[in-house]
């Protein structure tokens, strides 16, 4: 009563009215409060006991009050379980009593919901449930009880085994439902069968029954089921049903079933399971759709090669592949698993299906691709993976460029993919993808491979990347590190893989001549999709992206099959890329690929093991090998026969070698007797070191590599063998690299060298061009007075290192030099004997060394003045130019094209030698023996005329009075000599613009010296020259462009016949043709006339005004011999030239050229000579106090010599004219003299009297003077 009360208090009007329809009003009062449920619905437990059964309460209130309890048990599980299990015989009670309650359906879920929380009645709910179905007359009521059963064992699955082993009727009874006439029956079970034969136990237990009884007529019901529910449910217990190897037997073979079982009422024996399971499929039932296919799986992991044909007879991959283009993930993920497991069948590809199923599986990845379903992604392409690598040869997949074009788009984006387990499956798939087969659609589409390779190495790239840049905090365990480089390493062999499969592609379309460049190219079209273009690609990706990619990961961890792919890769870019190949072997070796191959072959090479591995890496070492050797840059190609050798040495010997670094050094050192094969690995170690070296590789210490050749050719001389010429080649070049500066080789060693040598027909074929090489040869003398010569010649002839531009540098400001000509510097100046050795090659080599030679040896002289080798140089000179001449006497020009390098370096000898110094014995010799090659000369042997000319004008001024006066009396008396600069002074006005210009500006300066220093010591002479004065007139009057030299050289000329008042027993002044009669004034100046006076004056104003100093300090310095000349003959005529009024102009011409102009050399002395003959109307007082006004605020002692000596001059002028009025200028003048230091006392230094100025030696003070 009190809890009757309890549960009315405060509750309102339609609340309390429903929950008294919950409790049994007449019993309640009596029932302990521990039976009620405290929560909303307020149900009591024993009140249901009591009311349930009672005949006189309402059926609608007992099916609202197990409704209700229903709707509690969902809400609160744990408090009904609470209630009902707190005591046993109560729960036993309340659910026999809902068994005989009404509403069967939703009596059995509510005694299955309550077992399920009461597990411990469960077995008395079974058994309750048993016999209640077995005591039933008809299935018609047995829904509930077949649901219960269901539900029971779906709650605690130990309950099958049991229910199979102890309950042997339940099958007899469950196959009466299964032929009942009611699909809800049927549905119950079937899904009672499923919960039973999910476990293995009664599984195995159920065999024979299901083999007997159950398989056909279960076949049959899943096959004409028409709700949902009985389909779902068939379809359960199916999957059931093939997770075991068993069932899936029977049912795909029904063979194996009993006469019993085909013959049970009901079942059909047409009907199998794959074209059953193709009736699901083409329902519009999506679940229906997804089962069916999820049970084609299960059918299929067993063992598709078995199972599969029947799938594929019954036409299911067709509408698998239509299923692809489905808007459900789940249908299409499906579709993906069956079409992946059917794919190992080789009759899925017979028949066509991927053919048919091709643009569907594109077009699906694309549209996939766009959705974030990772896994849908991944099987998609496995199974696009599957069929690439499945498709058969001769069946072409892609029928059609465009086709394998979106294909290869998808794939790209796939390979781009942020999530690296999708990116991984694209990129295999692009692998398997890269096929012949594949791509053999014309055109090829070269441009999308490339993208797509593009986008699958930079997606490596990027994610090992992210992987280095990802640093966690603190210090990450080695564990996740080892992890995330086993990831890497993966990643990047499965994109070499790939770049592997392109490179294979690339090989066999070489041969295919359709695939060479797109055939639908306009002719006139740019053709970039080819087959060379997309080569160059490969070559040029694996350079950039995969060679760094695998160098990073090798400093983390190495991996035998990434490095089998990777060098397999390298190896077949040699045959892709042809004419890149020695490139490219030179950049592999350059990068230490040699070291890396080497190491690779001992670490995992050694024994049998990785014999793959082995194969590839000695492949790959003798193909760079012998691209190395055919095409070397340091020395000359092999004889196709030797390469023969090597390349059958190296395929044999490489294999052989899987010892470390160490090891080979003790190897080849071994002095022992070598057989063969022993021989022959060694002759390979040998050649891979010389090689790695030679492309600056040194891997292993010089001076143990240095010490193992020696033992090695010590070795073979024991045995009395000669190796090969490319291994001795080798031995030698080791030598000398490794050889320390501070260690020689011992004699014995020398002379083992020196006995191969002989044996070698020519040195070039075991020569190495290094400048250590060069050191070897030359600083054994046993080896250099045999082979220094041919050594010296073939290093120049190999030395690209060019010294033009350090040629004209003065010693202050000297560049460095190149390391080749460093060491050979060194060598001069160690053993001067090898200059010898060069002056020889200079003579006997080509032009082009002979030339490289002579820069050197100039540059070596230039550098090196400290060194003495003149008398050495030109003591070997000598004999050359005799024996040239005993030999070539009538036409030396002829003998050797290389002799103008050789007079060019005599007169280099001469100019290094500044002070003045005495002709010896030698050098009259020498000048003897150039001035009668001269004579043997045509004015048209430029080359050896310039040079020889240099010489002859140099003796003639850089040396003392006394042998001036010899060597002039030596050359006045070649005759020869003579007659040459006579056709040479003749040629001056039609040839001045011609390249023999330097030429003659050499032949008029010697002209003018021969003539000075015989008119001074009254030499014999034995040849006149003949000049005709017009023509020099003429020449001066109208230069030529670019020939101030010219002109400077005539003017010395001019300036000494004036000079000696063309009394020159040497040169003598022919008329140009008939002379008109001469003036009586030109009586007075014979030889000249007035006109040709006139003339020179003008033309000497002219090049004046050029401002060329050189020309300049010429042009004053015949001006001065000119009026010293006509002062002598008629003083008015001298006057009236110095007082030209054009005199004025010119000088104020000349002092425009900048500030302080007027203290230049060449415009004092004219200034001084306009007032030596007072002419005031060119240079006035007042301007002639300027000047010393600016000459004493001048600062004089930065002057040249040359300048304050004409400075002095002028004022030693204007002292001597002695009318000069003004005190103020009189002081002037003397602080100014007092002031001018003396000429040798000058703070600047002296400028070199002897320069070279555009191949022409030229004397300043010749010039000037």
């Amino acid at each position: 009563m009190a809890v009757r009360q309890a549960a009315t208090v405060g509750t309102p009007g339609p609340r309390r009215e429903e929950e008294a329809a919950l409790l049994f009003e007449r019993a309640h009062y009596r029932h302990d409060p521990r039976w009620l449920l405290p929560v909303t619905p307020r149900l009591c437990l024993a009140c249901a006991l009591e009311l349930l059964p009672e005949p006189g309460v309402s059926l609608v209130r007992k099916k609202h009050m197990l409704s209700c309890f229903q709707d509690a048990l969902m809400r609160h599980t744990s408090l009904v379980t609470q209630l009902v299990s707190q005591d046993q015989r109560v729960c036993i009670r309340f659910i026999s009593v809902l068994f005989a309650s009404p509403s069967a359906f939703l009596l059995g879920m509510v005694a299955a919901a309550t077992v399920a929380g009461c597990r411990h009645c469960a077995r008395d709910a079974a058994a309750h449930g048993l016999w209640s179905l077995c005591n039933m007359p008809s299935m018609r009521g047995s829904l509930a009880t077949l649901t219960l059963l269901g539900k029971l064992v779906d709650a605690i699955p130990a309950l099958a085994d049991e229910l199979v082993m102890e309950h042997g009727n339940l099958m007899e009874q469950l196959l009466r439902g299964l032929v009942y006439p009611s699909e809800g029956i049927q549905a119950s079970v079937c899904y009672l069968y499923g919960k039973l034969y999910s476990s293995p136990v009664a599984a195995e237990m159920l065999s024979g029954h299901f083999r007997e009884k159950l398989f056909p007529l279960f076949l049959s019901i899943l096959d004409g089921a028409q709700t949902k529910e009985l389909q779902i449910n068939c379809l359960g217990l199916l999957r059931q049903l093939l997770k075991y190897d068993l069932f899936v037997s029977m049912i795909m073979n029904k063979d194996g079933l009993g006469e019993s079982a085909k013959n049970i009422e009901g079942s059909s024996g047409d009907t199998s399971l794959p074209l059953v399971l193709k009736k699901l499929l083409l329902s519009r039932d999506e679940t229906l759709q997804v089962a069916s296919a999820h049970c084609i799986i299960a059918v299929l992991v067993h063992s598709p090669a078995k199972h599969a044909p029947a799938f594929i007879h019954a036409d299911i991959p067709e509408f698998l592949f239509e299923h692809l283009s489905s808007s459900s993930e789940m249908l299409v993920w499906s579709s993906y698993n069956c079409l992946t497991l059917l794919a190992e069948e080789p009759l899925f590809f017979s028949k066509c299906h991927t053919v048919y199923g091709i643009e569907a599986v594109v077009r699906s990845l694309q549209g996939s691709l766009e959705m974030n379903n990772t896994e849908l992604h991944k099987q998609g392409l496995l199974l696009f993976t599957e069929i690439l690598t499945r498709q058969p040869e001769e069946i072409k997949l892609f029928t059609n460029s465009a086709m394998c074009r979106d294909a290869g788009r998808a794939l790209q984006e796939a390979v781009s993919s942020p999530v690296l387990e999708v990116a991984a499956e694209a990129v295999k798939a692009t692998s398997a993808f890269l096929r012949k087969d594949h791509q053999s659609a014309p055109p090829v589409q070269y441009g999308e491979l490339r993208a797509l390779l593009e986008a699958m190495l930079n997606r490596c790239a990027e994610f090992s990347q992210t992987l280095l840049n990802r640093r966690p905090l603190g210090h990450a365990s080695s564990r996740d590190s080892e992890k995330a480089i086993l990831q890497r390493g993966k990643f990047l062999l499965s994109t070499l893989e790939g770049f592997r499969s392109a490179c294979r592609l690339a090989i066999e379309f070489q041969s295919e001549p359709s695939a060479q460049e797109n055939p639908f190219t306009a002719p006139s079209a740019k053709k970039e999709d080819t087959l060379e273009a997309f080569s160059e690609f490969l070559l040029s990706a694996c350079d950039s992206l995969c060679i760094p990619m695998v160098m990073r990961h090798l400093e983390q961890t190495t991996h035998p099959a990434l490095m089998e792919v990777f060098l397999s890769i390298l190896h077949s870019l040699f045959v892709i890329v042809p004419h890149m190949k020695e490139k490219f072997s030179k950049k592999l070796a350059a990068s230490s690929f040699i070291r890396l191959t080497l190491e690779l072959k001992a670490r995992f090479c050694s024994g049998l093991s990785h014999s793959a591995l082995n194969q590839v890496c000695s492949n790959f070492l003798y193909c760079m090998c012998l691209n190395l050797l055919s095409a070397p840059e340091k020395t000359g190609p092999p004889s196709e026969e030797e390469l023969s050798a090597v390349s059958e040495l190296l395929q044999h010997g490489l294999p052989q070698i899987s010892s470390s670094s160490p090891e080979s050094l003790a190897f080849l050192s071994d002095r022992q007797y070598m057989e063969g094969a022993a021989r022959q690995r060694q002759y390979c170690i040998l050649l891979l070191f010389y090689l790695a070296y030679i492309h600056e590789d040194r891997f292993v210490s010089e001076a143990e590599l240095f010490d193992a050749v020696q033992s090695f050719l010590l070795s073979l001389q024991d045995q009395g063998e000669r190796p090969p010429l490319v291994i001795f080649k080798a031995s030698i070049y080791l030598l000398a690299i490794c050889q320390d500066k501070d260690n020689t080789l011992r004699e014995t060693m020398v002379s083992a060298v020196r006995k191969f040598l002989e044996g070698i027909p020519d040195l070039q074929l075991v020569y190495t061009h290094h400048p250590l090489l060069l050191r070897f040869f030359l600083l054994y003398p046993e080896l250099m007075s045999r082979y220094g010569h041919h050594v010296l010649e073939l290093w120049f002839s190999w030395e690209d290192s060019s010294c033009e531009e350090l040629d004209d540098v003065t010693s202050a400001g000297q560049p460095a030099l190149p390391t080749s000509l460093a060491v050979l510097f060194q060598l001069l100046r160690s053993i001067p004997s090898i200059l010898l050795i060069l002056l020889d090659l200079i003579y006997s080599s080509p032009v082009d060394t002979a030339h490289k030679v002579l820069i050197s040896l100039r540059t070596f002289l230039r550098r090196n003045e400290d060194i003495q080798v003149g008398g050495l140089i030109r003591g070997h000179f000598l004999l050359i130019l005799q024996r040239l001449l005993v030999e070539h006497g009538a036409s030396p020009s002829e003998a050797s094209g290389n002799l103008p390098l050789l007079l060019s370096l005599l007169s280099l000898m001469q100019l290094r030698n500044v002070s003045e110094q005495e002709l010896d014995s030698m050098a009259m010799k020498l000048l003897h023996q150039v001035s009668k090659l001269c004579g043997k000369c045509s004015p048209t042997d430029v080359d050896i005329l310039q040079p020889s000319f240099n010489f002859l004008y140099w003796s003639l001024h850089q040396t003392t009075p006394s042998s001036q006066k010899r060597a002039a009396a030596v050359l006045l008396s070649s005759t020869g000599l003579m007659e040459l600069l006579e056709k040479m002074l003749a040629l001056t006005l039609a040839k001045a613009d011609s390249p023999r210009t330097a030429l003659l500006c050499s032949a008029w300066l010697l002209t003018a010296s021969f003539s000075a220093q015989q008119h001074k010591d009254s030499l014999q002479v034995h040849q006149t020259l003949s000049v005709e004065m017009d023509q020099v007139l003429k020449a001066l009057s109208f230069p030529k462009k670019k020939t101030a030299l010219l002109s400077a050289a005539i003017l010395c000329f001019l300036r000494t016949a004036l000079r000696q008042s063309f009394s020159s027993a040497l040169v003598a002044l022919v008329p140009s043709g008939a002379q008109p009669l001469p003036a009586a004034e030109d009586t007075i100046l014979a030889p000249l006339r007035t006109s040709q006076v006139w003339s020179l004056v003008i033309g000497l104003q002219n090049l004046l005004v050029q401002k060329d100093p050189l020309l300049s300090q010429a042009c004053v310095g015949c001006l001065e011999a000119l009026l010293d000349y006509l002062d002598a003959r008629s003083p008015d005529i001298a006057l009236h030239v110095a007082s030209q009024p054009w005199n004025r102009f010119l000088l104020f011409i000349l002092l425009d050229a900048g500030e302080n102009s007027f203290l230049r050399p060449e415009i004092l002395r004219l200034m001084t000579l306009f007032m030596r003959y007072r002419s005031s109307s060119v240079l006035s007082h007042e301007e002639v106090g300027d000047v010393l006004q600016g000459v004493a605020l001048a600062d004089l002692s930065t002057l040249s010599n040359t300048t304050l000596q004409a400075l002095h001059g002028f004022f030693q002028q204007l002292q001597s004219m002695g009318h000069l009025a003004d005190h103020s200028m009189a002081q002037t003048l003397q602080a100014s003299l007092e002031g001018l230091p003396l000429s040798t006392s000058s703070g600047q230094p002296p400028l070199q009297d002897m320069l070279c100025l555009g191949g022409v030696v030229v004397s300043l003070s010749h010039i000037r003077n």
